[in-house]
């Protein structure tokens, strides 16, 4: 089974315009987020899907540059970019990765791949986003290549498209779906960017770190020392799905 990694980026974000390219510690936040699910050991690929608007050119070139797969296709229907990558790439499992998540953990990608395995062909889709308990920004999403097709083909709404997997959650009668969850819930916490306070407390984990070599248990420990971090961005609400 090929397991293929896509992650879906664009400088085009409603909140924070262009936060992909913005700076972590001397490196742009998409080479941050590739350079952490590349060292997930269950992946076979890692690809970028961008859309093929000019202004993320710069995605393009910033992936060539590096020598990285990407992709292009839809700015809206990001669950047709993802089914077009999944067809250029021979996926069979595809893993679900946003840009805009630098401290997304290889550690939690290899659980959610290893369940998906684990339970594979009895199981459609296995998320961090079931039952949430790990941080918002740690989302990681594995499904079926049916799965995708099957979604792709049928979900008629928009606003679900957009976020690709909400056809899948949300019936829980076509699909068969499993949640990884931790053991303690630190749901409470914040760590994906969207806006400015995001994006402040992001840089705060990395001006300490000065890498991308951290893992997440790192990142919690760095947070019980200094709870009042999570204070920079704690009332911050996640944009609602239609």
């Amino acid at each position: 089974m090929k397991v293929v990694a896509i992650i879906q980026a664009r400088m085009g974000s409603t909140r924070l315009p262009g936060k992909v390219m913005m700076d972590l510690a001397g490196e742009p936040m998409l080479v941050r987020v590739i350079n952490r699910v590349r060292r997930a050991s269950r992946l076979d690929e890692v690809v970028v899907a961008t859309t093929t608007n000019a202004e993320d050119d710069r995605i393009v070139g910033l992936c060539h540059d590096r020598g990285w797969p990407v992709f292009r296709g839809s700015e809206d229907d990001v669950l047709d970019r993802y089914y077009r990558a999944a067809v250029a790439h021979s996926a069979q499992a595809i893993v679900r990765i946003t840009s805009d998540c630098p401290l997304i953990d290889p550690d939690v990608i290899d659980a959610v791949v290893l369940e998906f395995q684990s339970h594979y062909p009895d199981v459609d889709f296995v998320s961090t986003g079931i039952n949430r308990s790990y941080p918002r920004g740690l989302d990681t999403s594995v499904m079926s290549w049916a799965a995708l097709e099957k979604a792709g083909r049928e979900d008629t709404n928009p606003a679900w498209r957009e976020h690709v997997t909400q056809y899948i959650i949300r019936n829980p009668d076509l699909f068969r779906v499993r949640g990884v969850e931790n053991d303690v819930d630190y749901s409470y916490m914040r760590w994906t960017v969207d806006t400015p306070e995001d994006l402040a407390f992001v840089r705060r984990i990395y001006d300490h770190f000065r890498n991308d070599e951290f893992n997440w248990k790192d990142v919690i420990a760095l947070l019980e020392r200094n709870p009042n971090w999570l204070e920079i961005n704690q009332n911050i609400v996640q944009k609602a799905i239609s």
